[in-house]
């Protein structure tokens, strides 16, 4: 459904993360999107 957060990643770099679940998202067979929150 649009607008679930299937992942989340805490204590690896912002650039480990984003190659991690780009490798990931292609396995995915639903389109995916990368966010990143600055704050908490």
């Amino acid at each position: 459904k649009p607008g679930r957060i299937l992942f989340e990643l805490e204590g690896v770099t912002p650039q480990l993360a984003r190659e991690a679940l780009d490798l990931a998202s292609a396995k995915l067979p639903i389109k995916t999107r990368f966010v990143a929150r600055t704050s908490i």
